[in-house]
């Protein structure tokens, strides 16, 4: 009977391509080109982003020693999340403290600074404009040891170094001072550094974002009422680049929570002296690649993940498309 109903059914034919409109054929073949052109995208976000962060999702709930197989941590996988709130005096009192004031001078400060550079260099001539805007980009090209190299060279604590010879010179200290190894210069001197070295990605994409804004709009405003140049940026210039306002917003999000070698290299070590320069990041470090407790370090990372996902979301409702 049952086969009786299956020799019934209806038999379909093999679709005719060629038979088809014209318009179909050029939709099937945009289709097909746009699932090529985005396959290798999607292929290497997959094994570079989405997978590592789910393993690491993970390993967040286990005890995991890289030795030893995973085990299911206790309290229903939550023990790695129980000792980082209530246990870890060090992620409590200096970590995080020191990564919210590290962030949230250096993430807005690096913003603000990378505009306003930005928009000074769009209103010179386009040969030196290259040539500053090469100059500005080069030491976030540099990398963090490279920069640390330099700075630790300028705050050596001895009479060697740059910073202290000058204050050695004019009197104004009697004894070297031992910059990066005190609790009472390091953030300072860290934030410093990376301010210095701010103008990346975010800093070029503002650049172009200005430099495209159509100049007919600036003549409609002064025609509208508008007086100066601060009423000319705040009504037309960041209206009108908010895509490139928004890239620039997560990438000094996301530089900002990521950054940790910048501590490590001046300092010389990790854990950073007297924690004083400790970022999650170096957190993150010290019990993953130094104390091999990855359950614990793949946590800290998930509460890094979510940090920046909020401030990313903010950034996204500041300067995000409303529609």
């Amino acid at each position: 009977m049952a086969e009786t109903k299956l020799k019934n059914l209806p038999k379909f034919k093999k679709i005719d391509w060629s038979l088809m409109p014209e318009s179909l054929k050029r939709l099937r073949s945009d289709h097909t080109s746009t699932v090529l052109l985005l396959a290798p995208y999607v292929l290497l976000f997959t094994l570079f982003i989405v997978i590592p962060v789910l393993v690491a999702m993970g390993l967040s709930f286990t005890y995991f020693n890289v030795i030893e197989a995973p085990k299911f941590a206790e309290f229903y996988g939550l023990y790695n999340y129980i000792m980082i709130i209530t246990q870890d005096e060090v992620f409590l009192r200096y970590v995080l403290p020191n990564t919210l004031k590290y962030a949230i001078i250096t993430g807005p400060g690096g913003y603000l600074l990378s505009f306003v550079m930005a928009w000074m260099l769009s209103q010179i001539q386009a040969t030196p404009r290259k040539i500053l805007a090469l100059a500005l980009y080069t030491p976030s090209m540099l990398g963090g040891v490279f920069i640390g190299v330099i700075f630790r060279t300028l705050f050596s604590g001895d009479k060697s170094g740059y910073i202290n010879a000058i204050l050695l010179k004019f009197g104004l200290v009697t004894t070297p001072l031992d910059f990066l190894q005190s609790g009472d210069y390091l953030m300072n001197i860290m934030i410093f550094v990376t301010l210095w070295s701010s103008m990346g990605i975010g800093f070029l994409s503002m650049l172009a974002g200005i430099l495209n804004v159509n100049k007919e709009t600036y003549e409609a405003a002064y025609i509208d009422g508008i007086k100066n140049r601060f009423q000319e940026i705040f009504y037309i210039t960041i209206p009108s680049m908010k895509p490139q306002m928004l890239f620039g917003a997560v990438m000094a999000i996301v530089g900002a929570f990521n950054a940790g070698g910048i501590g490590v290299a001046l300092a010389g070590s990790n854990p950073t002296p007297q924690y004083s320069g400790q970022l999650i990041v170096n957190h993150i470090d010290d019990y993953g690649f130094i104390r091999y407790e990855m359950g614990y370090a793949a946590a800290l990372s998930v509460i890094l993940l979510l940090i920046i996902l909020l401030f990313s979301r903010i950034a996204y409702r500041l300067f995000g498309e409303k529609d």
